[in-house]
């Protein structure tokens, strides 16, 4: 699991680059993401369709003690929430809304509220109502079994995140 490490553009916090083989080598990844996920946290998924965005939760609900049978692509749901012996994981599909005013109709603030991590992927569509304090990853497809993820920190509790993929550079 090769590691880089740069610095972004603008001054936005820290960005590590993980390369993974396989889903395999992806959930050794999340394994270590859990160990080191602040709580609360956010996490914005970028990425293509068929990146791997809901596989990646769904090997971070398997690290998190929850059955990763029950998460599948929240696409039409918009909200699923699984509930695990210690946190509780929001994984949100923003895909199909128009923008931020949206989030009320579906109940955005009240499953966010009883999230410990919450996961959105197609963040962009809510741009503005994203936390200033959250982690981005982009998975980027390298092959038909390999990904690129790059974390970057935006604020400094998930930052911490960040700089402790790096230390294990």
């Amino acid at each position: 699991m090769p590691l880089t490490d740069d610095q972004p553009q603008g001054g936005s916090g820290r960005e590590v680059t993980v390369h993974v083989a396989d889903e395999s080598a992806l959930a050794l990844l999340a394994r270590s993401l859990v160990a080191t996920l602040p709580r609360p946290a956010f996490v914005a998924l970028h990425g293509d369709l068929g990146a791997g965005k809901t596989t990646f939760v769904k090997l971070i609900a398997a690290a998190a003690g929850i059955d990763p049978a029950t998460v599948v692509s929240p696409t039409f749901g918009l909200i699923h929430e699984h509930v695990g012996p210690e946190v509780t994981i929001l994984h949100a599909d923003m895909y199909r809304l128009i923008g931020p005013d949206d989030l009320h109709e579906i109940g955005w603030h009240d499953a966010l509220s009883r999230a410990t991590w919450a996961f959105v992927e197609w963040p962009e569509r809510i741009a503005d109502a994203l936390p200033a304090d959250r982690l981005d990853v982009t998975i980027t497809i390298d092959s038909p079994t390999a990904r690129t993820l790059r974390y970057v920190a935006r604020g400094p509790r998930h930052e911490a995140t960040v700089e402790r993929f790096d230390d294990r550079a």
